[in-house]
C-alpha cells in the first residue's frame, strides 16, 4: 500500500470496475485477476446484473466464481449455465453477445493495435515469446467495447511500431466493429478519441511529464485532463475483505523472483483456509 492509502492495483480495479454496466455481457481471459476483480468488484456496488463469459471451461455464468488460483476451473465449470467450444465461443457465441472485454497487450502502438506474440521481428528465433494471441484476432475485428491495461507502463509495452499484430485497433484493416475504447495502466487512464491513444487522467502521485516519457510515442492530452479518482473506501473493503483478501491481483503487477513469492503465499492460504 502506498501513502495515498492504495496500491496501484487497487487504483486499476476500481477504476475498470467504474467502466462496467449494469446488465452487460463481461468476458475474461484465462491468467486476469484484474479483470476478475474488477467485474467482482462492479457486480457488488453499481451493476449487480451482469452476465460473465469466460475462457476458463468457456462457460456463461451469471454467479460468477471468488478470486482463486487451484480451484478456479471447477469453480467456472460447476457455476456455469452452459459451456461450449472455444472455436464456437469465438466464431459464433460472441459476435452475438457482444460483449465488454479488457485485453493486457504485451506491445501497443498510438492507434490502440497490439502484439501477444512476440518480442523481436523474426517468429522463428524471438528475443522473448508471448503468451499468445488466443481468440484476441478473432474477436477484435467485430467487439465494439474493447477495453485494455497494462499494469506496467514502460517504453517497452508502448512502441511505435510492433514487432506483430494480433489485436485490431484503429487500423486500415478494419471492416467491422471498432477499436479500443479505454485504456488503463498503472500511470493513468486513456482513451482513443480520434483513432489515437490520448490521455484523459493521470493517477494520484504521477504526472503527465512522466507518463509521457514512459511513452514510446506522443500522446494526445484531453483538454479536461484531470487527476483519476481514487478508490472509494466502499470499494476498498469489498476489495481487500471480500473479493480478493489474497490479494490474487496483485500478481499482475509482479515479476521473477517477488511474482513467485506472492503465488506460494497465496496457494498456501487457499489450502489452509
Amino acid at each position: 500500500m502506498s501513502m495515498l492509502g492504495f496500491s496501484v492495483d487497487e487504483i486499476m480495479v476500481a477504476c475498470m470496475s467504474r467502466r462496467v454496466q449494469d446488465g452487460e455481457v463481461v468476458a475474461q481471459g484465462i491468467a486476469t485477476p484484474l479483470v476478475t476483480a474488477a467485474y467482482l468488484l462492479a457486480r457488488q456496488t453499481h451493476a449487480p446484473h451482469l452476465y460473465f463469459v469466460s475462457a476458463i471451461g468457456q462457460g456463461i455464468c451469471r454467479q460468477p466464481a471468488p478470486m482463486g488460483i487451484a480451484k478456479i476451473e471447477s469453480l467456472w465449470l460447476d457455476r456455469s449455465l452452459t459451456n461450449i467450444g472455444f472455436v464456437s465461443a469465438a466464431a459464433d457465441v460472441l459476435p452475438h453477445l457482444q460483449p465488454k472485454e479488457f485485453f493486457r497487450p504485451g506491445q501497443i502502438d498510438m492507434h490502440g493495435n497490439f502484439n501477444n506474440i512476440a518480442f523481436g521481428d523474426d517468429y522463428a528465433r524471438p528475443r522473448l515469446r508471448l503468451p499468445g494471441s488466443g481468440g484476441i484476432p478473432d474477436v477484435t475485428t467485430f467487439i465494439s467495447d474493447i477495453h485494455l491495461y497494462v499494469p506496467r507502463h514502460s517504453r517497452v509495452t508502448f512502441v511505435p511500431k510492433l514487432d506483430f499484430l494480433s489485436g485490431l485497433g484503429y487500423h486500415p484493416a478494419r471492416r467491422h466493429g471498432a477499436g479500443p475504447q479505454y485504456l488503463i495502466s498503472d500511470l493513468g487512464q486513456f482513451d482513443f478519441a480520434n483513432g489515437r491513444m490520448r490521455l484523459i487522467s493521470y493517477h494520484p502521485g504521477i504526472t503527465p511529464e512522466h507518463i509521457q516519457k514512459r511513452t514510446g510515442f506522443e500522446l494526445e492530452i484531453a483538454p479536461d485532463l484531470h487527476e483519476t479518482q481514487p478508490p472509494t473506501p466502499e470499494e476498498l473493503n469489498l476489495l481487500r475483505e471480500e473479493i480478493d483478501p489474497l490479494g490474487i491481483r496483485q500478481l499482475e503487477l509482479l515479476n521473477g523472483a517477488a511474482r513467485r513469492q506472492k503465488l506460494r503465499e497465496i496457494l498456501v492460504e487457499e489450502q489452509t483456509s
